[in-house]
């Protein structure tokens, strides 16, 4: 069983998952929202809709930084700290690409070239300003699990295949 994200449910401690497992998740792609509705409200609510997406991505981050405190209390200082450094990073890029910077992004795209072609074939003011946001919302459901794998692919071929041998190291300098 997958979650709304795509990723396994349930997690590693056997427990349902808030921030990935839930409608929480969703709170993650208020900016797409924004995006989607950007003809039609002003840019302070829209750069609001991405402050929303980016508390949850502390959020999220926070709670897995805690999750690597309680599961390695009993390792070394060295290895705790190295643990959550991982969980914290890992989940704020993971949650930074794949909630906020890539969706928002291409919503925001949607909307643009839609308004544009709207715009050239002299379409109505009504439809010019209505229609894009019609779209980016259509959008949204199409894109959330290709970009949510896009991010998990990036992640294990960069930093997730740099952590192990970095957290080697670390804990092996000095001791």
């Amino acid at each position: 069983q997958t979650t709304m994200s795509g990723h396994k449910k349930p997690s590693e401690d056997g427990k349902v998952d808030i921030y990935r497992d839930t409608w929480v998740r969703y709170v993650g792609y208020a900016n797409e929202l924004g995006e989607a509705f950007r003809p039609l409200i002003p840019a302070p609510a829209v750069w609001g809709s991405y402050g929303i997406s980016s508390i949850y991505v502390l959020a999220d981050t926070y709670d897995k930084v805690q999750k690597a405190e309680k599961k390695f209390s009993k390792a070394s200082p060295k290895e705790r700290f190295v643990e959550k450094v991982e969980a914290g990073v890992d989940t704020c890029l993971w949650q930074g690409l794949a909630s906020v910077i890539i969706p928002g992004f291409t919503i925001h795209q949607v909307v643009h070239y839609s308004k544009k072609a709207l715009s050239t074939v002299k379409a109505p003011v009504v439809a010019v300003r209505s229609v894009p946001t019609v779209c980016g919302l259509g959008a949204i459901p199409f894109i959330v699990h290709p970009i949510d794998s896009l991010v998990d692919f990036m992640l294990d071929h960069t930093t997730r295949s740099w952590a192990s041998p970095l957290k080697k190291w670390y804990t092996k300098k000095d001791a």
